[in-house]
């Protein structure tokens, strides 16, 4: 049984990847050795498949993102130098940033709509330039139809031909080149019998090149199998884990004599340990149907940290766990057992964490708990006389700038450098000078900046019952933006009030609103790795009974509006549209049940960076009161979504792009709003950045909301 891995993190154990492109953003590295430490990089992932397994592709490695990566290997963009391609990826014109699938990576999207009479070219290819240098591996190509199929602004009557136009240029890629790893993972969409048929047609073309091509497909199951059977391609690779119907799918269809499967059973997107013997059961019962079977990874590996390697976690939980490294030793080990037929004894799996309490709240909750007594309308006018905020307010999303300063305080807090007194007299500090900051711009509805938070949810994670974090299991979310996704392995459950105390000294500095601010149940799950021995509804409503107390307990303390961001609840959607209504009923309720509280209490939500446009109707079923959006790199294209469902909530349309440093003027936010006003009434309309702004620095933070409250107050006086 050969043995096959992919998309191991390129991180590097240490984060080497995010210190060598931040070094050359700052000017501290120069474009030959940010190169030269990719190139490093890409030697140690190799060094770790070479360790252990058989096939593996070369030239993952990327400066920001491989999407991009293809759109300058075809031609689409043209970056002269590193210098030029960061500008595509961070400066004021950088592409629109969206989620890869239903994960937490974000991609850069290319836009065909800013480009007039696309002229695809070849002009190089990193893979093709690593198999050269190294002289191992299978050159890594994204193939051309999930490349189209995830790029934006390609007119219907295009799709066809810009995809065989590609097919030629991928055809000149591998005439070089004898044996290629090409991942089409839209292959597991929905897809058309014209995009399926316009695929073949595509892949007859890339084919001629005489070139062994791996066709790799992940995160759910390929309905379309059958139809891939006579293609020019010597291996298919299937997603077992994520994919539960590839099974049924191959029992029915068979497969071909001439092609191997390559078997993804090993689940390249959690963190669990494999149950050795269920996968040499499904082995055996794959090598009756593909006389010729390889064994891998089933998704990228880099939705997982590097290895477990120096953490230091409970003993119960560490003997459930295997992260990147431990994935590809068991795919080594899973081969081995079915060779020999011996599998190796593993430690009982015991779930622990559990609590009874919980569970019974959870199988209480009825209708009721899901709906809030008063409606939109009359909250909306409770909460207009409690507030009295003017026309056009102005509010940022949570997050200010954490400094060297205040990462350095919170790390000899937890080293023991200082005390828990001196270190909430520190935080309590920040929250002074943040507070006074907002009230000096002018700013309608403050924050208290979230000093004491490293992540969205680690920092929830680490106030909760039933989830645990780590020490350094580091994954990519974008870019160089890295973070440690919890891991849920019990009933959660919260032991103690968890922000109220930041929030309410926040609100006793000012007579402006302080928003409470909570990262939501959808959230907190999809950026997490989530236990498997429940439905994930029932982890959802645990997490919903968590905030909601969480937001009674803010109301006590005088707190006017809460903000539960939801920034996922897009992202964690199934890919498949038949499996959407099961996912929202769970993840609207959840929501649902964490803010069904005092309808005087004003609910925010913040969603950013995916195609929000596709689910407003489920986003609207939400019942929160105000909603704010990201839409700058999107150009405001989700405004006329909201048009469609006669939406009625307030909303803030992002005007900043907090993910570059670039400061937007004035007139570039005008932009947005202007185009807003057309469609949202000036009454239920904010004016905010598109995200919380913890990676910005403070210069950039000033100048911006400077411009931000000048733009309101335009609006204000018209």
């Amino acid at each position: 049984m050969k043995t096959y891995a992919y998309g191991f993190p390129r991180l590097g154990k240490n984060r080497e990847f995010k210190s060598a492109v931040e070094s050359f953003w700052k000017g501290n590295l120069s474009e030959a050795d940010t190169k030269k430490a990719l190139d490093g990089i890409q030697a140690n992932m190799l060094g770790i498949y070479e360790q252990n397994i058989d096939n593996f592709p070369i030239g993952e490695i990327t400066g920001y993102d491989n999407m991009l990566d293809t759109a300058i290997m075809v031609g689409l963009y043209q970056p002269k130098n590193l210098k030029e391609y960061y500008e595509l990826c961070r400066g004021k014109d950088a592409l629109e940033m969206t989620k890869w699938f239903n994960t937490n990576y974000h991609y850069l999207v290319p836009n065909f709509s800013l480009i007039k009479n696309p002229n695809f070219s070849f002009t190089a290819n990193k893979s093709s330039a690593y198999y050269k240098q190294f002289k191992k591996g299978l050159p890594f190509l994204i193939g051309p139809f999930t490349f189209l199929k995830l790029s934006k602004g390609i007119p219907a009557n295009k799709f066809n031909d810009y995809l065989l136009q590609l097919a030629e240029i991928y055809k000149t890629i591998l005439n070089d080149l004898p044996h290629v790893h090409i991942e089409e993972p839209a292959l597991v969409m929905d897809l058309t019998s014209t995009e399926i048929a316009t695929f073949k047609q595509a892949y007859k073309i890339i084919g001629a090149s005489k070139s062994k091509i791996n066709l790799i497909t992940y995160y759910d199951s390929v309905d379309c199998l059958k139809e891939l059977y006579d293609l020019p391609v010597s291996a298919i690779g299937l997603d077992f884990a994520n994919g539960k119907k590839n099974l049924e799918i191959i029992k029915k269809a068979g497969f071909p004599k001439d092609k191997t499967l390559i078997a993804g059973v090993v689940n390249g997107r959690n963190v669990w340990r494999n149950d050795i013997g269920a996968s040499v059961k499904l082995l055996d019962a794959l090598a009756k149907i593909a006389p010729s079977l390889i064994v891998s990874n089933g998704a990228p590996l880099y939705h997982l940290p590097i290895s477990l390697e120096g953490e230091k976690l409970d003993a119960a939980l560490t003997q459930k766990l295997a992260f990147a490294k431990e994935k590809i030793q068991e795919i080594k080990t899973i081969a081995k057992a079915f060779e020999t037929k011996k599998i190796p004894s593993m430690a009982a799996e015991k779930y622990f964490g559990l609590n009874k309490a919980v569970q019974k709240a959870v199988k209480a909750l009825t209708d009721k708990d899901f709906v809030k007594a008063v409606s939109f309308e009359k909250r909306k006018a409770l909460q207009k006389k409690l507030l009295n905020l003017p026309l056009f307010p102005t509010t940022t999303i949570g997050s200010f700038p954490q400094t060297e300063e205040v990462r350095r305080q919170r790390a000899d807090f937890r080293s023991g450098k200082i005390t828990e007194k001196q270190y909430n007299a520190f935080v309590q500090t920040k929250i002074q000078d943040v507070i006074k900051f907002q009230e000096e711009l002018g700013l309608d509805v403050l924050v208290h900046g979230e000093f004491e938070r490293t992540d969205m949810v680690e920092f929830f994670a680490q106030e909760l019952d039933g989830i645990a974090t780590t020490k350094a299991g580091w994954i990519i979310s974008y870019g160089t933006r890295v973070y440690r996704p919890p891991m849920i392995y019990g009933d959660i459950s919260r032991p103690k009030p968890m922000t109220v105390k930041e929030i309410a000294y926040a609100q006793t500095l000012t007579k402006k609103p302080v928003k409470g601010m909570l990262t939501g149940p959808v959230t907190i799950i999809a950026w997490s790795f989530v236990r498997e021995d429940v439905p994930i509804s029932d982890v959802a409503y645990q997490l919903g009974l968590a905030l909601r107390d969480e937001i009674l307990d803010y109301e006590k303390a005088g707190i006017k509006i809460v903000q539960v961001d939801e920034p996922a609840i897009r992202e964690k959607a199934p890919i498949k549209r038949k499996d959407w209504p099961q996912y929202f009923d769970w993840a609207i309720k959840s929501f649902r049940l964490a803010t069904n509280t005092d309808p005087k209490t004003q609910i925010h939500t913040h969603m950013c960076y995916s195609e929000f446009g596709e689910i407003v109707g489920q986003i609207d079923q939400m019942d929160f009161d105000v909603i704010s959006i990201e839409t700058t790199r999107s150009k405001g294209d989700i405004i006329e979504s909201f048009e469609k469902i006669d939406f009625k909530k307030q909303i803030g349309l992002g005007v900043w792009d907090i993910h570059s440093p670039a400061v937007p003027k004035v007139e570039d936010m005008r932009e947005v709003v202007k185009r807003a006003l057309k469609v949202i009434p000036k009454e239920n309309f904010w004016i905010n950045p598109d995200c919380g702004l913890k990676t910005r620095k403070w210069e950039e933070t000033r100048a911006t909301l400077k411009n931000l409250v000048t733009l309101s107050a335009e609006y204000k006086k018209s």
